[in-house]
């Protein structure tokens, strides 16, 4: 089951009492609801010491509606009117009055009108989110009644099937006036169960001026505080469901759009530092942007609005964070205004911009519907027209049977992206589309040219990104001169489809854009990787784009296939390269032969001395030689230098006679 990290409450009225939801002891085991700094006949009050006011509550927030004289209070606890085998978390809201100053004998210093009741945040036949994480109220519109009063909630489950995801509620005050009304349940003080009432109601729990009743009546409140029924939301359905986002914290405020509608704006952070601004329309809820407020997650304090200066202010513990509330300087074009479906913004016909609604009462805007073709229909097509901005074009040169990876960037969450090819059609059997918009393809003569990345969102269609994918050329050796003109016609990239752009934006600073005539088509980035903060309609990311094959293309310059090089240079280099593999060769075949050619030598040399043996003679000369080296000679035949053989024994012995007939070389000695 989830758990809940334990917050305090607390809330200061007009004549300064502090009404506080909070623990009364340093174990956290005593939850409380009470006043303090009660002055004239007010005292300060709190609950019941007895079991059941309160299970376990965790507080969420806190606040005072003057003309019902009432606090009320929002928390999640357990549900003990549940009989479940787990532990079932149930949100609530309470209610005390701030004329209540305790019973005479009964409940004294204690409330008496201490009335809670189940909020139900739930749809059709599915399991409820019934974990609250934040609440806040919304003031009703100028001139009417305070009962529309609206409260904005964010709740959460501890059921695995909706686990990490999270839903927004909306409870209307008149909903729960009603609900506190109505019939309450009664509680078995021996036994600590609910029931349904039977007996008859001796009075209505929740009613201001209890203080005032018996006795029994105030036994009887002090029984029945729970209501029977829960609030439901309104329109009986929720407001919003996050897939896969967990929201932390909410805020609410109305907006005033084109013809005098009031739209309703929710801002909802993610535990992952998102901020997510939603525009709530009939029956669902529209994304207009998500704005990224913190790199690493961080738990965040509060979450307030400053209309004075048109800001949301995050507070976190590193600081405060102020975000604009609108930025409609970002979109280019009435087309990116309209799809924005921001009430803050409209299209100027007149000066051809998106601007404030505040300070026009002429602009182009379709909260509801977002269609470009019927409110930007008039627009010229010249600069700042109904049409995008100007796509960006980029040439990657790549080496045939290369694989291909072209990028896609995303303009929005709610556009599909798609490809398309000048004159050709994109084969699955060549071409893979992957789900994050990326093209993949291997490089052949016939896939190289022209790609058009595009996005369509409500029926419009966008160019993004124009890619020229053309065959490498070396730059070092000269083309040669091709027998005939390539037949590929040349294209100019980036001149008729619109494209939306990224550019460099910080979360909570607007950059200064470059008009539309100081933007070349042509020019793309290059030489290094860029790291971009991209913030558009429903997404802020960083783009990485990689540029290292990219070049600048020149206005009105042709792309063209690369002619065929030569390798005539390549061929004498493989024929150096031979020749001389082969006299290394060559040099090594000597150089075993010469090896050969002296061993044979060496083999011949004990021949020469047996022919010696049998009558050959020496000269005087090879005679001295032999007696002055026959010291090494005995030793090498295992002869002392003293004459004297090793151990008294010789297995070789020598007489003089033999020196004397020898030819006078050495034994193993080459001639």
């Amino acid at each position: 089951m989830s758990t809940i990290a334990q917050y305090n409450v607390s809330l200061c009225v007009s004549d300064g009492e502090l009404y506080t939801g909070t623990v009364a002891d340093y174990r956290g085991t005593r939850p409380v609801i009470s006043r303090h700094l009660s002055e004239g006949s007010h005292v300060d009050l709190k609950l019941d010491d007895t079991l059941g006011w309160l299970e376990d509550p965790t507080f969420i927030s806190s606040t005072y509606v003057p003309s019902e004289e009432k606090v009320y209070f929002f928390f999640s606890e357990i549900g003990k009117e549940y009989d479940f085998i787990d532990k079932f978390t149930v949100s609530r809201v309470a209610q005390v009055c701030t004329s209540d100053v305790g019973g005479q004998r009964t409940l004294q210093k204690r409330w008496t009108t201490f009335a809670k009741a189940q909020l139900l945040c739930q749809a059709d036949q599915e399991l409820p989110y019934n974990i609250l994480q934040d609440i806040v109220s919304l003031s009703p519109p100028v001139g009417t009644s305070e009962d529309e009063t609206l409260f904005y909630g964010i709740f959460t489950s501890q059921w695995q099937v909706n686990l990490g995801r999270s839903a927004v509620c909306a409870f209307s005050l008149k909903d729960i006036k009603k609900v506190f009304t109505g019939h309450y349940k009664v509680l078995n003080r021996d036994t600590l169960k609910w029931s349904t009432r039977v007996q008859e109601q001796m009075a209505n729990p929740g009613e201001c001026g209890l203080h005032n009743a018996s006795d029994n009546t105030l036994r009887f409140v002090k029984d029945n505080f729970l209501a029977d029924k829960s609030v439901r939301p309104v329109n009986q359905g929720l407001e919003l469901v996050s897939p896969d986002k967990s929201y932390s914290n909410i805020a609410a405020q109305r907006v005033r759009g084109a013809h005098g509608r009031d739209y309703t704006v929710l801002y909802l952070l993610t535990e992952s530092g998102y901020l997510h601004k939603a525009v709530l329309l009939k029956n669902r809820a529209h994304i207009i942007e998500e704005i990224q407020v913190f790199h690493q997650p961080q738990q965040v304090k509060n979450l307030l609005l400053s209309v004075s200066k048109g800001a949301v202010l995050i507070g976190s513990s590193e600081g405060v964070i102020s975000v604009p509330m609108s930025n409609c300087s970002y979109y280019w074009s009435c087309a990116e205004c309209v799809l924005a479906r921001d009430p803050f913004c409209g299209w100027d016909p007149v000066m051809k911009l998106c601007t404030d609604m505040h300070t026009h009462d002429h602009l182009v805007q379709d909260v509801d519907e977002g269609n470009v073709s019927a409110q930007c229909t008039y627009v010229s097509s010249m600069s700042r027209s109904g049409q995008s901005r100007t796509p960006s074009s980029e040439v990657l040169s790549v080496s045939l049977n290369e694989v291909v990876h072209l990028q896609c960037p995303e303009a929005s969450h709610l556009a599909k992206r798609h490809w398309e090819r000048l004159n050709s059609q994109l084969s699955p059997k060549i071409y893979i589309q992957s789900d994050d918009g990326s093209l993949s393809f291997v490089a052949t003569p016939s896939t190289l040219g022209h790609y058009l990345c595009q996005a369509v969102e409500n029926g419009y269609t966008q160019t993004l990104l124009v890619y020229h994918v053309k065959q490498k050329s070396n730059p070092t050796i000269l083309p040669a001169t091709p027998n005939h003109p390539p037949s590929t016609p040349s294209t100019k990239a980036g001149n008729k489809t619109p494209v939306h752009t990224p550019r460099l934006i910080a979360p909570r600073q607007t950059e200064p854009r470059p008009e539309p005539d100081d933007v070349d088509p042509t020019v793309t980035l290059k030489d290094s990787p860029v790291a971009t903060t991209h913030k558009s309609r429903n997404f802020t990311r960083l783009l990485g784009m990689d540029k290292e094959n990219s070049r600048m293309t020149e206005p009105g310059e042709n792309l063209q296939q690369a002619d065929k090089p030569s390798y005539f240079q390549e061929l004498v280099l493989v024929s150096v390269l031979l020749a001389l593999c082969v006299s290394a060769l060559l040099m090594i075949a000597v150089k075993s032969l010469r090896h050969l050619y002296h061993g044979r030598t060496v083999l011949e040399a004990p021949s020469s001395r047996r022919d010696a043996e049998n009558g050959g003679s020496a000269t005087p000369q090879e005679r001295e030689s032999l007696r002055g080296h026959s010291p090494r000679l005995e030793k090498r035949n295992g002869q002392a230098p003293n004459g004297q053989a090793h151990n008294g024994k010789s297995p070789i012995t020598l007489s003089n006679s033999m020196l004397n007939s020898s030819n006078g070389h050495l034994p193993n000695t080459p001639m």
